[in-house]
């Protein structure tokens, strides 16, 4: 662990989680082979396409859409939809299909394996502060077994435009009843992260899995998430 800004007395820990608490790259491969398998078990064979094909539709529609992003469940479920009306279905079976499609996606992102270790140090942790996620993802808390650690779980769509805005930080510090400073953001992304942290008044702790070189510090760099069992704040 690397202090490079002293810390205020900190109340809450906000956690990020995809590629904080799991690696989420397995989780989304999954997840997308399951949603091409409901495509797959719907379609005419002449009407089925491989994953690029839904990928490419899909970011299609951000560039047509920028604000769509900020909800990533609904940019994929109308990005298949627009894949489906491409293919010459008529919209009410597009959405219908798409609908199934994405429930596959979802159920299939929701199958998170925490591990024990993890659940240990959050464990530790939440006796010693309050806990909280803000993701940009749509990873449930509940599903992963983590909901009786956690206040509550905040996403990037529903709550807010997605980090760095600093939305999703500030409406957890209202939710809280406390300054942003009082919160220490915990996540891999020095993008949405760091930066969304500190534009909310957060302060910010960077999983830095890569070694990176950056202009604007966080308060604390680490290593390894099991760094923040002698944090001090």
């Amino acid at each position: 662990m690397q202090l490079y800004k002293a810390l205020s007395p900190i109340q809450v820990l906000s956690f990020d989680l995809d590629d904080t608490l799991y690696d989420n790259a397995p989780v989304l491969r999954a997840a997308e082979q399951a949603m091409l398998q409901s495509l797959q078990q719907q379609l005419k064979p002449e009407l089925q396409r491989p994953l690029d094909y839904w990928s490419q539709l899909r970011w299609q529609l951000g560039q047509q859409q920028p604000d769509i992003r900020h909800d990533i469940g609904r940019w994929r479920l109308l990005g298949i939809e627009a894949g489906l009306i491409q293919l010459g279905l008529a919209d009410c079976e597009a959405g219908e299909i798409a609908d199934l499609a994405y429930h596959a996606f979802w159920q299939a992102r929701s199958r998170i394996q925490i591990q024990p270790e993890v659940r240990q140090l959050l464990e530790q942790l939440a006796g010693r502060y309050q806990l909280i996620a803000i993701t940009n993802g749509n990873a449930c808390i509940q599903r992963m077994g983590l909901g009786d650690l956690f206040e509550f779980s905040l996403q990037a769509g529903p709550d807010g435009r997605m980090k760095p805005f600093p939305d999703l930080f500030l409406a957890a510090a209202k939710r809280l009843q406390l300054s942003p400073q009082r919160i220490l953001h915990i996540g891999d992304s020095h993008r949405a992260d760091v930066m969304g942290a500190l534009n909310a008044g957060c302060q910010a702790a960077w999983l830095d899995h890569h070694q990176s070189c950056v202009s604007v510090l966080p308060h604390i760099r680490l290593t390894k998430l099991s760094q923040l069992a002698s944090l001090q704040g």
